[in-house]
């Protein structure tokens, strides 16, 4: 069941990818405007809900108002990240959203060009000059009405307990004046792990949980560590309601968190 998902998958980024790019990318060189609903949110969920669907997988919301919330006030989704299928997945439920990624990925023929039209802002997480400077342009998209995503973790992890996270997501909020909403993805781990070339699994259910909202207002840069240590409490709490045991001590000290 699993190779026919894979071939399932493979099937709607391959048909779909290049037509649903080409209708952003023109749209965004006849300076189409983003609105609500417009042309660019529906190509973007049009797409992740289509790769979604092909895996088989059904979506398990919780916290589903934080959604409704963030259609007239934008929020920055910090999420756990240990599969490609978080990003699908979130892409197919968030209303009106903005990726963080990294650089490499917008550098892919047609994909990135698309990718960069519905308002994804590349990263360079080995440049910290650069990658502030993207956290800036994600701002900006906040300013214009759109939620941004960022996986704090800064790369996919292998298994679920929570790394530490990186600085710059927290200096946006706080840039930003966005409160954070605290984001988990459960279950989407047997679909495509780390380093898969293909689904491990044929269908099945991934939870998402949108957690109680963490205000940024009224804070300024040197709140940043404080900021995240909340985040990463609140996050390590709601993964632990799945059987997920914190990252021992030790192995946070090895990970870098700049």
């Amino acid at each position: 069941m699993a190779w026919i998902r894979t071939l399932c998958v493979a099937a709607v980024l391959l048909f779909l990818t290049p037509p649903y790019a080409a209708i952003v990318i023109i749209a965004a060189a006849l300076r189409v405007k983003d609105r609500p609903g417009g042309i660019y949110d529906w190509v973007a969920h049009g797409w992740s809900g289509a790769v979604v669907a092909a895996a088989g997988i059904r979506v398990r919301i919780r916290g589903a108002e934080r959604l409704a919330e963030s259609t007239t006030i934008p929020r920055i989704f910090l999420s756990n990240h240990v599969s490609w299928f978080d990003v699908f997945v979130l892409a197919s439920i968030i209303p009106r959203f903005a990726f963080v990624a990294k650089a490499e990925l917008l550098k892919i023929p047609i994909f990135g060009p698309g990718a960069r039209a519905v308002g994804t802002v590349p990263i360079d997480r080995n440049n910290r000059k650069s990658a502030f400077a993207s956290y800036e342009e994600a701002a900006t998209r906040i300013a214009g009405g759109r939620s941004v995503i960022v996986f704090p973790e800064g790369t996919r992890g292998e298994a679920y307990p929570l790394r530490p996270f990186k600085k710059g997501p927290f200096v946006l909020a706080i840039a930003a004046h966005a409160s954070i909403v605290p984001t988990i993805v459960y279950g989407s781990l047997p679909f495509l792990p780390k380093h898969a070339k293909r689904l491990h699994s044929g269908g099945g259910i991934v939870d998402v949980e949108f957690l109680e909202p963490v205000p940024t207002e009224g804070m300024d840069y040197e709140a940043r560590d404080a900021l995240s240590q909340t985040v990463h409490d609140r996050m390590v709490e709601a993964l632990a309601t799945h059987g997920v045991e914190p990252l021992s001590a030790a192995a946070q000290v090895l990970t870098p968190k700049d």
